[in-house]
């Protein structure tokens, strides 16, 4: 018999979960708990260490729009800041009692009988509670590419999430295999120290200039002795950011301008007209993520770095062998493959009404309405759930939404004495059909590029496919009938 315990579970402290631990305190309610399956809060911004971490986002829009942050140090903040700006609202908003570290959500039940979840932990404990938020976020299962001989190696390998902090680069021969977000910014810190760096592209990325800059402290006493600044900064950030979903969003065409834009990018730091062509990507910009870097291009001119851009056919004890049936020999393999994203989710064990399982429901696909509920799960909220990333903006823009709609949620169970929320199949439906038809006609799907965004099918079930204040809007208010209550 399972013990009863808090009247919302919240999993995850990274900038989802905390949001909605804020906002369960702000609407006075305190009977919570979070559940932290590492030692430490923080989620993505704990667990990727690698040298060079920074955010892509200008740091205004990174942070919450009710705990706006003068001190950044920079326009895109470094990885320890947003570390200790989460640690820092945890603090002002007296989080710490609520959070339960070193436990890991096993599994979840719906008890069809008290209309309670069931929770149960890795550490063997269970408990019940009335609702569950998930706020695991997509990006903390690291994905390591099938290769043939991968567990032969002998020497140092690792993947950019769980960096290895112990082992020394220093003149060593090390290979990155792959070039997403991760790699370009720590590949130009590690050519610093690698003896001889190879770095294996499968497929080129678009890369445009990152204008980041140091903020003075003379901006920083503006911020915060004018709180009015601060949010007349982030306001201008905002808009500026959603002005690139014109062409996510409104047509692909529109996306020229900012080919245009890492094109130059690419002439201008990269004179050799042949390893030019190599960076260069075959499928139309903004298919796959926009990356920034004004120092990933100039380490390719370095001598001793080679871009490699024949696929890896095998691994070796000390080696790599590429299509050609080259050999390079390395002492480390450092593994900047990204994460499994759709996995993320169905990878989870969760039972729903009537034994129904999340695998199950999402046989043909992830899909949940607004990103938050699926059906035959009650009272389970999704942050940052199917079709909630973005290609433009902040995704924390996106989580306070959703953390507004699961709070007014929760109003509609407390004014009608529910026990539960269902969202009827239909309603869950007839948006997933209207997104999907959205997104076929986009860049996503138009793009001739494979992408984490895509599932197995070939259907983009990661980003929202228009502007954040459109998902803004859709999520100010809960619409009773798209659920059944449940008393």
């Amino acid at each position: 018999m399972a013990a009863t315990g808090p009247g919302i579970t919240i999993i995850g402290s990274g900038f989802a979960g905390l949001c909605m631990a804020i906002k369960l305190k702000d609407a006075g309610y305190h009977d919570f708990v979070i559940l932290e399956k590492d030692s430490d809060l923080g989620g993505t911004w704990r667990d990727n260490t690698y040298p060079g971490c920074a955010c892509d986002v200008p740091s205004p829009m990174y942070s919450f729009s009710f705990e706006l942050n003068p001190e950044w140090s920079r326009l895109f903040a470094p990885r320890r800041e947003i570390w200790d700006y989460l640690r820092a609202c945890v603090e002002k908003y007296g989080l710490a009692p609520h959070i339960r570290f070193g436990k890991e959500v096993a599994g979840l039940e719906y008890l069809d009988e008290t209309n309670r979840w069931r929770v149960s932990t890795g550490d063997g404990a269970t408990f019940t509670t009335n609702a569950v938020v998930s706020g695991i976020g997509a990006l903390h299962v690291p994905s390591l590419p099938e290769i043939p001989g991968r567990e032969t190696f002998a020497g140092r390998s690792f993947h950019s999430a769980n960096w290895d902090h112990s082992c020394d680069l220093t003149g060593k021969r090390v290979a990155v295999v792959g070039t997403g977000a991760s790699a370009i910014q720590f590949v130009p810190q590690i050519a610093r120290r690698a003896g001889r760096l190879h770095v294996f592209q499968r497929t080129a990325p678009w890369i445009q200039p990152k204008p980041d800059v140091p903020l003075s402290e003379r901006t920083r006493r503006t911020l915060r002795t004018l709180p009015l600044a601060g949010r007349a900064l982030r306001n201008a950030v905002y808009w500026l950011l959603e002005t690139r979903a014109l062409g996510f969003t409104v047509d692909p065409r529109l996306m020229k301008v900012h080919q245009v834009v890492a094109e130059r990018h690419l002439a201008a730091q990269v004179p050799d007209a042949e390893l030019r062509a190599r960076l260069t990507p075959d499928y139309t910009i903004g298919c796959k993520r926009i990356l920034l870097s004004d120092d990933y291009y100039p380490t390719f001119g370095r001598d001793d770095v080679e871009l490699v851009t024949d696929r890896i056919t095998e691994i070796r004890e000390h080696s790599i062998v590429d299509a050609t049936g080259r050999e390079h020999p390395v002492d480390v393999i450092i593994y900047g493959t990204g994460f499994k994203v759709t996995e993320a989710l169905t990878e989870q064990r969760i039972t729903g009404r009537n034994g129904l399982k999340i695998q199950d429901a999402w046989r043909n696909g992830i899909q949940a309405y607004l990103g938050t509920a699926t059906a035959g799960f009650p009272n389970l909220f999704f942050l940052l759930g199917p079709n909630t990333g973005l290609g433009h903006n902040s995704v924390v823009f996106m989580i306070e939404a959703q953390v507004r709609y699961v709070m007014s949620c929760l109003r509609l169970l407390s004014s009608t004495r529910a026990r539960a929320l269902d969202v009827r199949p239909e309603a869950q439906r007839a948006y997933n059909d209207r997104l999907q038809e959205r997104l076929e006609r986009l860049v996503w799907s138009e793009g001739g590029c494979v992408s984490w965004y895509l599932d197995d099918q070939g259907r983009n079930r990661t980003l929202w496919p228009g502007f954040t204040f459109e998902f803004w809007a859709r999520t100010r208010n809960v619409k009773p009938k798209a659920y059944e209550l449940i008393r």
